[in-house]
C-alpha cells in the first residue's frame, strides 16, 4: 500500500455537526430543536430519516476520539447541540450537557487533537422557534447569553472558535427555499434573518473580547455551495 505523508506545515483536520451525528435527542436532560421538528414531520426528510441516533457519538464519543487518533487528525471541528446546554433556549443550563462536551474536548486534548468548536450548526431550540426563531430580534440576545455560557465554560480548553456556520443556508434554505429547517418559504422573513444572524455574530465576538478569552474567533462561509445552487436555479 502507498503511504503519502502530508508535509509538516499541513495539519489534517475533520469536521462534524451536532444534530448529524450525537443522537440521543431526547436524552440528558436535551430538549427538541428545528430540526428534531422538522425531521419528524412527514416529507420533509427522503426515506422519514432523523437524527434521533444519527451516528450514537453522544454515546459514543470515546470510541469516536479512538478513531479520529487513528486517522491521525490534527484539529477537530464539532458543533454544540444548543438545546443540550440551554435546553428552552434561554434560562437555566443543563449541567449534563456541558459535562458531555467536556468529555469530548478532554479526551480530543488528551488524543494531542485540537478542537475547534463551532456555536451554531443549525438547531435552534424549538422553544425558540415557536416565539419566532431567527426572524424574533430577541433571539440574537438568546444567541449572546448561549454563546457566553460556552466561553466561559471553556475557555482555557478551547481557543478556535466559529460563532454561526453557513449563515446563507439558515437565511436562505431554511427560510425562503424552505428545504431546510424550519422550512418556511417567506423572502423578507429570509431577508430579516440574514441581518439578524450577522448581528448575532458580531456581538458574540464582542462579548468573546470582553471576557478576555485566549483564542481567534470567526464564522464559516458557505460560498462554494451558494454559487453550486444559484448556477442550478439559473439552468
Amino acid at each position: 500500500m502507498t503511504i503519502i505523508e502530508l508535509p509538516k506545515h499541513i495539519k489534517l483536520g475533520a469536521a462534524t455537526a451536532a444534530y448529524q451525528i450525537e443522537g440521543a435527542a431526547f436524552e440528558g436532560g436535551r430538549k427538541a430543536s428545528i430540526w428534531d421538528t422538522f425531521s419528524h414531520t412527514p416529507g420533509n426528510v427522503r426515506g422519514g430519516d432523523n437524527g434521533d441516533v444519527a451516528c450514537d457519538s453522544y454515546h459514543r464519543v470515546e470510541e469516536d476520539i479512538a478513531l479520529l487518533r487513528e486517522l491521525g487528525v490534527d484539529i477537530y471541528r464539532f458543533s454544540v447541540s444548543w438545546p443540550r446546554i440551554l435546553p428552552n433556549g434561554t434560562g437555566d443550563i443543563n449541567r449534563e450537557g456541558l459535562d458531555y462536551y467536556h468529555r469530548l474536548v478532554d479526551g480530543l486534548l488528551d488524543a494531542g487533537i485540537k478542537p475547534v468548536c463551532t456555536l451554531y450548526h443549525w438547531d435552534l431550540p424549538q422553544s425558540l422557534q415557536d416565539r419566532g426563531g431567527w426572524g424574533n430580534r430577541e433571539t440574537i440576545d438568546c444567541f449572546l447569553e448561549y454563546s457566553e455560557v460556552m466561553f466561559k465554560e471553556f475557555r482555557g480548553k478551547i481557543d478556535k472558535w466559529l460563532t454561526i456556520n453557513e449563515p446563507w443556508c439558515i437565511s436562505f434554505l431554511s427560510n425562503y427555499i424552505g428545504v431546510h429547517a424550519p422550512g418556511n418559504q417567506d423572502l423578507p422573513l429570509a431577508l430579516n434573518i440574514s441581518h439578524h444572524l450577522l448581528v448575532a455574530h458580531g456581538k458574540a465576538v464582542q462579548k468573546f473580547r470582553e471576557l478576555g478569552v485566549e483564542g481567534e474567533i470567526g464564522f464559516c462561509s458557505q460560498y462554494h455551495l451558494e454559487r453550486t445552487i444559484q448556477h442550478d436555479k439559473c439552468r
